[in-house]
């Protein structure tokens, strides 16, 4: 069974141009190419959404850029504490 399908895809004859360059460049074929600039595509979505719900809650909590690396100290500090705390004695 194939586990790849072929697509057709349109771009700007100077887009492929730079694309065809690239590939060659790097040693890929271009449906590798195309392949690493949808994953990295798709993990800046799935960052750009994370950074969205981040901003949004900071603003819910009343949390200020400032604030950020003080709480981010308070909780680490405040988890290995937690686990110093778990750990049996010897």
């Amino acid at each position: 069974m194939r586990t790849t399908r072929n697509i057709s895809i349109t771009m700007p004859p100077t887009l492929l141009r730079h694309a065809q360059k690239l590939a060659r460049k790097e040693s890929r074929t271009m449906s590798e190419l195309l392949r690493e600039a949808l994953r990295r595509y798709m993990r800046e979505q799935v960052w750009e959404e994370l950074n969205a719900y981040g901003r949004a809650r900071a603003k819910e909590l009343g949390i200020i850029e400032e604030d950020v690396v003080p709480l981010l100290r308070q909780y680490r500090r405040e988890e290995r504490e937690k686990r110093a705390s778990a750990q049996p004695v010897k």
